[in-house]
């Protein structure tokens, strides 16, 4: 059947985010303070485990979010707020 899965990620100048999900349940998500991929699923249940490297690609991502918004940042500078 039809299944929906999700991929949320984003930043802002000081915090991001960066999350996995399928049917509704958070699968895996980026904890930035303490450095590390969180798969909040419980220990009792055979759930998919991410491979490694996970947690570094969000990292790398966060890192291209924030120059991707200091350069739309700069492009708009001086665009009206009306025509």
């Amino acid at each position: 059947g039809l299944h929906v899965d999700l991929s949320i990620s984003g930043c802002s100048d000081s915090d991001g985010e960066d999350m996995y999900s399928l049917e509704g349940e958070e699968l895996w998500f980026a904890d930035f303070i303490n450095h590390r991929g969180v798969e909040p699923m419980p220990s009792f249940i055979d759930h998919h485990s991410y491979v490694e490297g996970t947690y570094e690609q969000a990292v790398a991502q966060q890192q291209i979010c924030r120059s991707n918004l200091k350069n739309s940042r700069v492009g708009m500078k001086d665009i009206p707020l009306e025509n």
